[in-house]
């Protein structure tokens, strides 16, 4: 996985508020992070990545009206540089697959991993 050094813009997908807010957090935590976009929803989320192009995108699997594998697979053929981290409570073997068949670069259980998004974005995650 190639990984951006210029620039860290994040683009957060989660349709938790307040889990929304708790990635805003970890993300400006980050040294030269920012966030450049969020979204609740599938169209919502292909309409602001377009528009503002991040380098990461945390995105929740389970979203109202559809699924971040949906996401994925508007947004990978037009991006296909952005790291995606798919971040979800069910971190089930088949949506594992169907999002890293879809072009996710990481799959993160939110009950146990959540802290890797920080070390993906700041370029200290391993491998």
């Amino acid at each position: 996985m190639e990984m951006p050094v210029a620039s860290k813009n994040v683009f957060i997908v989660e349709d938790s508020v307040a889990v929304r807010a708790r990635l805003v957090e970890l993300v400006r935590a980050i040294d030269g992070a920012t966030v450049v976009g969020e979204a609740g929803t599938p169209v919502d989320a292909v309409i602001g990545i377009m528009k503002t192009r991040p380098d990461f995108v945390v995105l929740d699997f389970q979203l109202e009206g559809g699924t971040g594998a949906d996401v994925l697979r508007m947004i990978r053929p037009q991006m296909p540089k952005v790291v995606v981290m798919v971040l979800t409570n069910y971190p089930l073997a088949q949506i594992r697959r169907a999002c890293i068949e879809a072009g996710a670069d990481t799959f993160f259980d939110k009950t146990s991993e959540f802290g890797k998004i920080k070390d993906v974005i700041a370029g200290t995650a391993p491998g």
